[in-house]
């Protein structure tokens, strides 16, 4: 895999089955994208990616069935369908299966979780709580360089290495300024993605017609104009769960809007060389409809 029109082949298949997870794809699909017969590539992607193509599709399929179950109050038979299954029956054995209980009871499971959480806020909010401050807005569409960690969200060690690398790239390529913009893409919910495949995206915006091939495991996208909820979080990377939990607990109170079926996005607002951790500023943005 060494070679770069290998590899740029096997990231087509990644974007590819990435896009398409949620329809029927035949081996034919497969062939035409990556360029090599399906068992010579599926023998290439579980080496890689640790899981065969078919157990791939199928994860992230329940992988996004178990966001919306989460997210929205969508019937789970309508879920069923949007990603995929036309046998509901053969939707909830699947999911059983990977989350050990059953559609609805994952859904009961967090709606109790978010009633708990919510009478503690309302026995906080009691005693005078600061409301959870946000605003709405709107990101024009953009294009980033970025390179992609797979693991725990817990493992900066991994995520600082990955950020190194990036940023060694974009300066031997001449891509870093004094304006450049530095992001995270979380691609995965770690509630539901299993550590070891939980994807994060470190990125930088590249300028306007700027027209750059990236080469190797690095890669090049564009990220749609999208509504988010915006946050801020004071202090260092580790503690922006404690964000996410404030955030996530006080939703339905203090912001009262759906969410949007996009990644989340992180910018980083400082350079962490020279800012003290207590005063490290990262820009959170929560995609909504």
């Amino acid at each position: 895999m060494k070679n770069s029109t290998q590899l740029e082949r096997y990231q087509r298949l990644l974007k590819f089955l990435e896009e398409k997870f949620k329809s029927s794809i035949e081996s034919e699909d497969i062939e035409a994208i990556s360029f090599y017969s399906y068992r010579n590539i599926n023998r290439i992607f579980l080496a890689l990616q640790h899981e065969t193509i078919g157990q791939y599709i199928k994860r992230r399929k329940l992988e996004k069935a178990a966001e919306y179950i989460k997210f929205s109050d969508t019937e789970i038979s309508d879920i069923a369908l949007d990603i995929g299954y036309g046998d509901v029956a053969a939707f909830s054995k699947a999911f059983k299966k990977h989350f050990r209980c059953t559609p609805s009871r994952f859904r009961k499971s967090f709606d109790l979780q978010q009633k708990i959480t919510n009478d503690l806020i309302k026995a906080k909010e009691q005693k005078e709580i600061d409301p959870l401050l946000f605003e709405i807005k709107t990101l024009p569409a953009f294009t980033t360089l970025f390179l992609q960690y797979q693991g725990s969200y817990e493992n900066t060690k991994g995520i600082k290495k990955t950020w190194k690398q990036l940023i060694k790239y974009a300066y031997d390529n001449k891509l870093l300024h004094e304006n450049t913009i530095f992001l995270g893409e979380i691609l995965d919910d770690d509630e539901i993605t299993e550590s070891i495949y939980c994807r994060y995206n470190a990125g930088i915006i590249l300028p306007e017609n700027c027209d750059f091939k990236p080469k190797g495991l690095f890669g090049v996208k564009e990220i749609s104009s999208q509504k988010y909820a915006k946050f801020i979080h004071k202090g260092s990377h580790e503690a922006c769960f404690e964000s996410y939990n404030q955030i996530y607990a006080r939703w339905i109170f203090d912001v009262q809007l759906e969410f949007e079926d996009s990644p989340i996005l992180e910018f980083y607002i400082n350079d962490d060389d020279t800012t003290p951790e207590k005063d490290l500023i990262t820009e959170i943005y929560i995609p909504v409809v």
